[in-house]
């Protein structure tokens, strides 16, 4: 009899997507994108075109579920703040032309907009960017923001309060957004571009 919990992927993970976990581990850095969210990361990847971005790419294993999935002809350029992590991650992607590491805040990322899809790993581009990074996202692209709990009331609530982060995203007019519950502890945002 087959187990009765959900799979809606392969539980392998992507050679690459190893290779940068193993630079998170080597590195001790420990905030990196669960499998749940990569694998959805992914799944938007390909149905992409074009640039795709990420801000906070840390070890690399954000841009490498990016790229497990990369359709022919798109690229990926990712920002690190941190220029030791940014030089790890671009010896990770040295044999992949079609990524490209770039050493600094998100704003080293506006002269490649308007991105197609762009995910969002860094806390204080969520609270306080979305003015500023509406404008990143060509219409009907995606953004993609991770490192939610769950949480099944509206408003959203995190920490016994209103998370006010998330019900802007998911109000904010430019967008059409979805909270989307990747495992029981874990959630992600997707806005896209109206």
């Amino acid at each position: 009899m087959r187990d009765s919990a959900a799979m809606s992927a392969s539980p392998d993970v992507p050679v690459l997507v190893t290779q940068a976990l193993n630079l998170c581990r080597s590195q001790g850095f420990v905030s990196s994108i669960r499998h749940e969210a990569g694998r959805l990361l992914a799944a938007l990847a390909a149905s992409r075109v074009g640039t795709l971005g990420e801000l906070g790419t840390g070890c690399g294993v954000g841009a490498a579920w990016l790229c497990s999935a990369l359709r022919a002809g798109a690229r990926v350029v990712t920002a690190e703040l941190d220029p030791v992590l940014a030089e790890r991650a671009r010896e990770l992607f040295a044999d992949d032309d079609r990524v490209e590491v770039r050493a600094g805040d998100w704003t080293t990322l506006e002269q490649f907009a308007p991105f197609s899809l762009l995910f969002i790993d860094v806390r204080e581009v969520k609270r306080n960017g979305i003015d500023l990074i509406a404008d990143l996202v060509e219409p009907g692209g995606i953004i993609v923001l991770d490192d939610f709990t769950p949480s099944s009331a509206w408003p959203p609530i995190y920490d016994g309060r209103v998370d006010d982060m998330r019900e802007r995203w998911l109000t904010d007019p430019r967008f059409t957004a979805v909270d989307v519950t990747v495992a029981p502890d874990a959630a992600v945002v997707i806005a896209t571009r109206r």
